[in-house]
């Protein structure tokens, strides 16, 4: 399980610091900006949940891992050639952000839904979704936030929802199916449901004058 767990992480890791660093290239950030987008993609989802749990300092601090690979994978991002590759082709851009950040969503829902049943005192069933949940949109939001953004996951199609419905999955199959079936469901679900919504172009009801 912990081998399973870690691998989880470092997916959930790479893959957001990857979507914070291209966030950070389309907004014409210097290196240091990059990599500070990227690390707080990676990580702030994390940081959140863990105050919530009570988990002080939070994990980032205690292990830098986490750093570590955020901060390499948005240097390599940040470098002339990956540069010249994703920012003259948008397609291409476009189709490597959406993977990235379903991939990590999907990732760091189900991480936050085996932390809070691992480590808070009564693990209710709103209390798993919601940090799973949490987890997954909070470095998303932090990093639209830091760019100056409207936050991803207020406009674009079905996203805190998808990472709803994956937490939901995930903390209902628990004691049913083993834990790392249910995080794989929980996960699967998370990035079908954005591909869909994006395929489709499923949007909640926008409010409109």
């Amino acid at each position: 399980m912990d081998a399973f767990i870690f691998i989880l992480n470092f997916l959930g890791t790479l893959a957001f610091a990857a979507s914070g660093a291209m966030i950070g290239l389309k907004k014409n950030m210097d290196l240091f900006g990059v990599c500070i987008l990227g690390l707080t993609t990676a990580t702030g989802g994390g940081v959140i949940r863990d105050l919530i749990l009570g988990l002080t300092p939070p994990m980032a601090f205690q292990d830098p891992t986490s750093a570590v690979v955020a901060l390499v994978t948005s240097a390599v991002f940040f470098s002339r050639h990956v540069r010249q590759v994703l920012m003259h082709n948008q397609r291409r851009y476009d189709l490597l952000l959406f993977w990235m950040d379903a991939l990590g969503l999907g990732a760091f829902t189900v991480i936050g839904v085996e932390l809070a049943l691992s480590r808070a005192a009564q693990p209710t069933f709103f209390l798993l979704v919601f940090v799973g949940t949490l987890t997954g949109v909070g470095g998303g939001v932090l990093r639209d936030l830091l760019a100056q953004e409207v936050p991803y996951i207020f406009v674009k199609h079905v996203y805190a929802s998808a990472s709803l419905a994956g937490a939901m999955l995930c903390a209902g199959m628990w004691n049913h199916v083993g834990s790392v079936d249910a995080m794989l469901v929980g996960m699967g679900a998370v990035v079908l449901i954005r591909v869909l919504a994006a395929h489709y172009h499923w949007n909640l009801p926008k409010a409109k004058l």
